[in-house]
């Protein structure tokens, strides 16, 4: 049977990555007192990788300004993460940590580990503040992700931490109205 990772707190890492063309150290801490988006992807110098990488690069400004940080993660080693940087005009727009797990141990830790052949899935995961898990999706490989989506769902999961007794429905927007459940609205939607 699957467990469910909402509400689970991220498990314990330590792991290199690139930011900025300087390699820095990454762990669990860093996904603690602000919200968090852990974005795994396949592999480096790959097809659908980079455009999913670079809508997240064109739209970064926006998650900072919401007070999200950004770590894309795959299995490459954080020399691999530099070299497709500097070799890559979409890659290069990345000002977001990019983050090495050569192990599988941070996939393992998401579920999301591709054991026979040592890669990712397509697996996006919002944490909140307290650095636990609040959303997340996991695609197969051909299937790129919407970044406009998870701005969405990002927004929406603020929304809900900061208004706890109202729940956001379908293609909610920010702006729009929520619901308040009680056993007044049941059955009347």
């Amino acid at each position: 049977f699957v467990v469910s990772l909402l509400g689970k707190e991220v498990d314990s890492f330590s792991a290199k990555g690139l930011l900025n063309g300087e390699y820095i150290d990454v762990s669990e801490e860093n996904l603690k007192g602000s919200w968090s988006i852990v974005f795994f992807y396949p592999a480096d110098f790959t097809y659908v990788c980079p455009t999913e990488l670079g809508d997240l690069a064109d739209n970064y400004e926006e998650f900072k300004s919401m007070d999200v940080e950004i770590f894309a993660v795959s299995t490459d080693t954080h020399h691999t993460h530099h070299a497709w940087h500097t070799s890559s005009e979409t890659i290069a727009k990345i000002n977001f940590p990019m983050v090495a797990d050569p192990t599988g141990a941070i996939c393992r830790n998401f579920d999301v580990y591709i054991e026979e052949d040592g890669l990712a899935d397509r697996g996006t995961f919002v944490i909140d503040p307290d650095g636990k898990i609040v959303a997340y999706e996991i695609h197969p490989d051909e299937i790129g992700r919407n970044v406009s989506e998870l701005m969405r769902k990002v927004k929406a999961a603020q929304y809900t931490r900061e208004h706890p007794n109202e729940v956001c429905p379908a293609a909610w927007e920010e702006g729009q109205a929520t619901l308040e459940p009680s056993i007044d609205l049941t059955g009347k939607i």
